[in-house]
C-alpha cells in the first residue's frame, strides 16, 4: 500500500465540481430529513412509535424492491435526467410531506404514500449515480473523484445531522422538511446542468436488462462474494446502531448524550477515512477493502462488554475510518472492472443484495435481545461481522483481483483503438 499525491486537482473540472455541489447539498437536506421525519410524524395527532415505524417502512421498503428496475432504467436513458427526475420526485415528496405537517392536516395513508415516494426517488437516484461518474471522470483519477465525493457528502451530513435537531426546535419539523425539499430543487437544478454524452437507445425488454446485469453480476466471484459478506455485515450493524447501541447507551452508558458522542465518533471518522482514501494507492483493492470490514466489530464488542464511553468512540471513530476506505475502494473497482453499458444494473444488484438482510436486523434485534439479553446479542452482532468477512476471504478473487486501468476492458478496447487511429489520421493526413 503506497500513499500519492500525483495528480491535476480535480476541483477545475466544472462538470465534477457541480456533481459534488449536487450530492453535498441533496445530503444535507437528507441529514435534516433523518430527523425532521420522525419528529414531524410523532407530532401528528394520534401518532406513536407504530405509526412512526409504519412510515420509515414505507420510505425504506421501496428502496429495496424499486432498486433493480432503477439500475435497469439508469443504462437504458441519460443517467444524468434519471437523477434530476428522481431529486423532482423527492422534492415533491418531502414538500407535500412539510404542507401537511404546518397545516395539521395529514392523514395517515397520505404520509405514507409520500414516504413510498421518497424511497422510490432513492431507488432510482442510487444506480444513476453509480454509473455516472466514471463518465465525467478520467478513469485514472477515479479513486481520487470517489474519495472527494465521500468526503463532501460525509461532512454535508454530518453537519445536517448536527443542526436539524436546532433546526426542528427552532422553527419546527414541518420548516425542516421543506427545507430538505428545497435542498432536493437545488440538487436537480445542479445535476441539470451536467453534460453527458447521450446513451443509445436500446429495444431489448426490461427483464433481458435485468438478466443482462445478473450475468454479469454472477460471472463476477469477488462481487458477489463481497455483496453476500455485506448482507450479512449490514444487518449485524443496522441492529446495532438502530436497536442494540441505543438500548445498552440508555442502560449502563449514561443515555442520549452518550450514544450521540458515539455515533459522532463514527461521523468523523467516515470523513477522515475518506480523506485517506483520496490517497491510498493498492495493488489489491477489494483484498484490502474487506479487511477493512474487521474493525467494524471491534466497537460493537465493546458495547457488549459496557466499556467506557470514550474507548467506544475511539473505536467507532476507527471503524468510521475503515469503513469509507472500504466504500471508496469498493466504488473505485466497480468503476474499473464493469462496463458502462451495464455498471447501473450491476450497481442495483450491489444496492440489493447488501440491503436485503438490514430490515431483518432490526426486525429481531429487539426480540433477541429481550431473550438473551443486549450484551450477548451485541457479542453476536460482531461475531458475525467478523465470520462473513473471513469467510469472503477464503474467496481467491477476493484475495488476488489486482487493480487495472479502466482502458483495459474489452469493451473499451474497440474505442482505443479508434481513438489512436484518428490521431494517425490527423498527425499524418495521407495514411488511410
Amino acid at each position: 500500500m503506497t500513499v500519492s499525491s500525483v495528480g491535476a486537482p480535480l476541483w477545475r473540472d466544472r462538470q465534477f465540481v457541480l456533481l459534488v455541489c449536487a450530492r453535498v447539498i441533496s445530503v444535507l437536506g437528507n441529514g435534516f430529513a433523518r430527523v425532521a421525519l420522525a419528529f414531524a410524524v410523532l407530532a401528528l395527532p394520534g401518532a406513536n412509535a407504530g405509526r412512526l415505524s409504519l412510515v420509515l417502512a414505507c420510505q425504506a421498503l421501496p428502496q429495496l424492491v424499486f432498486i433493480l428496475a432503477g439500475g435497469v432504467i439508469a443504462d437504458r436513458i441519460s443517467r444524468s435526467r434519471l437523477m434530476v427526475l428522481a431529486d423532482a420526485l423527492g422534492a415533491g415528496a418531502y414538500a407535500g410531506l412539510a404542507a401537511m405537517v404546518l397545516t395539521g392536516h395529514a392523514p395517515l395513508a397520505a404520509v405514507c404514500l409520500l414516504a413510498v415516494a421518497a424511497g422510490t426517488a432513492t431507488a432510482l437516484f442510487a444506480p444513476a449515480m453509480e454509473g455516472l461518474v466514471p463518465l465525467i471522470v478520467p478513469a485514472d483519477r477515479l479513486q481520487r473523484a470517489n474519495g472527494l465525493l465521500r468526503v463532501g457528502t460525509n461532512s454535508s451530513l454530518l453537519l445536517g445531522l448536527a443542526v436539524s435537531g436546532v433546526t426542528v426546535a427552532l422553527v419546527g419539523a414541518g420548516w425542516a422538511l421543506a427545507l430538505n425539499a428545497a435542498s432536493f430543487v437545488v440538487s436537480a437544478a445542479l445535476t441539470a446542468q451536467l453534460r453527458v454524452v447521450a446513451r443509445p437507445r436500446k429495444k431489448a425488454s426490461g427483464w433481458t436488462d435485468l438478466r443482462e446485469g445478473w450475468q454479469e453480476f454472477a460471472s463476477r466471484q469477488w462481487l458477489w462474494v463481497v455483496v453476500a459478506q455485506y448482507a450479512v455485515v449490514v444487518a449485524a450493524l443496522n441492529a446495532n446502531v438502530g436497536v442494540l447501541g441505543p438500548l445498552t447507551a440508555k442502560q449502563h452508558l449514561g443515555g442520549v448524550r452518550a450514544w450521540s458522542v458515539i455515533v459522532a465518533a463514527q461521523a468523523a471518522g467516515t470523513i477522515a477515512g475518506a480523506g485517506l482514501a483520496v490517497r491510498v494507492r493498492v495493488d489489491r483493492p477489494i483484498f484490502v477493502a474487506v479487511l477493512c470490514t474487521f474493525p467494524a466489530a471491534v466497537p460493537i464488542a465493546l458495547l457488549s462488554t459496557e466499556a467506557p464511553v470514550w474507548l467506544i468512540a475511539a473505536a467507532m471513530f476507527g471503524a468510521g475510518i475503515s469503513s469509507d476506505v472500504f466504500n471508496v475502494l469498493w466504488a473505485t473497482t466497480i468503476h474499473r472492472e464493469i462496463p458502462d453499458r451495464v455498471l447501473s444494473r450491476v450497481s442495483s444488484y450491489d444496492w440489493f443484495g447488501s440491503l436485503a438482510f438490514a430490515p431483518l436486523g432490526l426486525l429481531v434485534a429487539g426480540p433477541i435481545a429481550a431473550a438473551v439479553g443486549t450484551s450477548r446479542a451485541l457479542a453476536g452482532c460482531a461475531a458475525l461481522v467478523v465470520l462473513a468477512t473471513a469467510v469472503a476471504l477464503l474467496s481467491p478473487q477476493v484475495r488476488t483481483l489486482r487493480t487495472r486501468p479502466r482502458c483495459a476492458i474489452p469493451e473499451r478496447r474497440g474505442q482505443v483503438a479508434a481513438h489512436w487511429k484518428k490521431i494517425v489520421r490527423l498527425a499524418f493526413p495521407g495514411r488511410r
